[in-house]
């Protein structure tokens, strides 16, 4: 697939790329009739079947400009083919800010700043953490994801649900800023629920229901950091 256009000269927004192929398919329409419209209607004649194929399969993006148009193309809103941030810089684009002012906010230059972002490795203080999630209007989940703490909480929560899950509940309080009493209750249930997956595996004696037990198990551990929040968010405590 060859696919030629030029540098993009505006940041990148988050790209939902099976919401586009979605809403072209609900058009009847094929890529190259995608690809017309944005030579014919918005100027773009670099615009191919190939490169709305590659945007459909997430092999590239399409620019902020490229968005906008695209989006005329297929008769929708942009923010229906924005995926959800997932990076400091998604963050940042999806608010619209530019690099100079979020570094102001948060005290820190803009060259360190640009730094951490292209290196997607945060190296700021809590206090400049807490100024992040207030200027990007961060939820937890998405402050602990873009600062980089997110791996380190996934390994603690593992060992919790695989162990003893008291031990854990100071060394995840020192990664997640929430409450003792929570996450307690939290580490508790997540243990309960895997090790009653578990229980299952063992007690079906190795038969094919215990592979399949054994596969949630493991499934489990994979998604355990989106386990522990839906259980923070669903706590009572």
């Amino acid at each position: 697939m060859r696919v030629h256009r030029p540098q993009a000269q505006q940041p990148t927004p988050p790209f939902n790329a099976l919401a586009a192929r979605r809403l072209r398919a609900a058009l009847g329409m094929g890529p190259e009739h995608v690809a017309y419209g944005l030579r014919a209607s918005y100027g773009l004649p670099y615009a191919t079947p190939d490169l709305v194929i590659a945007w459909e399969h997430g092999i590239t993006v399409p620019s902020s400009p490229e968005l906008t148009a695209l989006a005329g193309v297929l008769w929708c809103s942009a923010g229906e083919l924005i995926g959800a941030p997932r990076t400091l810089r998604e963050h940042r684009v999806a608010r619209d800010l530019a690099p100079e002012d979020v570094a102001a906010a948060l005290g820190i230059g803009l060259p360190a700043y640009q730094r951490m972002e292209e290196s997607g490795n945060w190296r700021g203080s809590e206090r400049q953490s807490a100024a992040l999630a207030e200027v990007l209007d961060l939820s937890l989940p998405d402050l602990i994801t873009v600062t980089g703490r997110d791996g380190r909480l996934g390994d603690l929560l593992r060992s919790a649900v695989t162990t003893r899950w008291q031990a854990y509940v100071r060394p995840v309080a020192k990664v997640v800023p929430l409450e003792r009493g929570l996450l307690e209750v939290v580490l508790e249930e997540l243990h309960t629920h895997y090790q009653g997956r578990m229980t299952a595996t063992l007690n079906w004696g190795g038969g094919p229901a215990a592979t399949g037990s054994g596969e949630s198990g493991r499934e489990f551990l994979d998604r355990v950091v989106d386990h522990f929040w839906t259980a923070v968010r669903g706590s009572t405590y």
